[in-house]
């Protein structure tokens, strides 16, 4: 019989609407073998989920997801998967990246006030934190402002307020401090983890020669993997990120980037498309992961 994981998760520690001990849950109830957290930017939920996968028994893989710089509309981050919590230098990357977050949000709030929509950063923070314990470090981005205006009736949907005002092309849009994918590369390499780049049809290459062209780029500067499976990947998208897999020598792994209620039509360890990837992906990754001798996760244990 065949089992799946799921390698691209976020919980409460960042933008999704699960706390680490309800993403282990979760994935023990719906089957999977394992299971990787990747919070944007930040490590704060990993000891968490390593206690309750290690109560519950399941593989578990402390991760992160690290914003890069790329040239707009396109969109790049880098996947950390094994990183050690404690490192240093993860922290010190966490505290610059959550304070370039911290300075963008007011700017994305007033200009959605000139807008027209009447929301505020009170309401931004608490729409963050209602379900994260008090006084518990929390990552307050744009998913959050998202539920802030679902919540005040300025649009209908989470997709809706990315499309017309937080994306990438969206009127309240605002950059904020990025690493270069180099940076991002090495600080998970410092952090004992492997470096994967996260969903590539984001990164909106012209063609395909492009994308490989980046991707090249990217196994040049340190890059162990390559996201194959994703939600936002069709079938055309996965036959390629595997071609680009073997040609540049990338782990191919994959995973629903599931943020709960604020990606609801994405399923835990299905994804948006039924998305399975099979555990055969995460027993590559940890092979890789073993062969650089680096920082050895209590809670990969099978």
């Amino acid at each position: 019989m065949t089992q799946f994981v799921d390698l691209h998760t976020h919980s409460t520690a960042s933008d999704g609407t699960y706390s680490p001990t309800e993403l282990i849950r979760a994935a023990k109830a719906c089957g999977l073998a394992g299971i990787a957290l990747t919070d944007h930017d930040t490590g704060n939920g990993l000891k968490e989920a390593v206690a309750e996968a290690e109560k519950v028994g399941m593989r578990f893989v402390p991760g992160i997801e690290i914003s890069a710089e790329f040239p707009l509309p396109g969109t790049l981050h880098i996947l950390g998967h094994f990183v050690d919590p404690d490192a240093p230098g993860l922290h010190r990357m966490s505290k610059i990246l959550l304070e370039s977050r911290n300075a963008r949000n007011p700017l994305i709030v007033r200009r959605l006030n000139e807008l027209g929509c009447k929301i505020t950063m009170e309401q931004v923070r608490g729409v963050a934190t209602e379900k994260v314990p008090v006084g518990a470090a929390v990552v307050v981005g744009r998913p959050h402002i998202a539920e802030a205006l679902v919540r005040a009736g300025c649009v209908a949907s989470i997709r809706q307020a990315f499309d017309v005002y937080l994306g990438t092309t969206g009127s309240a849009y605002f950059p904020k401090e990025r690493l270069t994918p180099r940076q991002a590369i090495e600080c998970i390499h410092e952090a004992g983890g492997l470096a994967t780049v996260a969903h590539p049809v984001q990164l909106r290459c012209e063609n395909a020669a492009h994308l490989a062209t980046i991707v090249n780029h990217l196994a040049e500067a340190g890059l162990d993997g390559i996201e194959v499976w994703h939600s936002d990947h069709n079938n055309r998208a996965v036959t390629l990120m595997l071609e680009l897999a073997e040609k540049y020598h990338l782990v191919p792994t994959g995973g629903s980037d599931f943020h709960g209620r604020h990606k609801a039509d994405v399923v835990l360890g299905h994804g948006r498309r039924n998305v399975k990837v099979a555990v055969e992906a995460l027993d590559r990754l940890e092979e890789r992961w073993r062969q650089r001798g680096k920082y050895v996760a209590k809670s990969s244990n099978r």
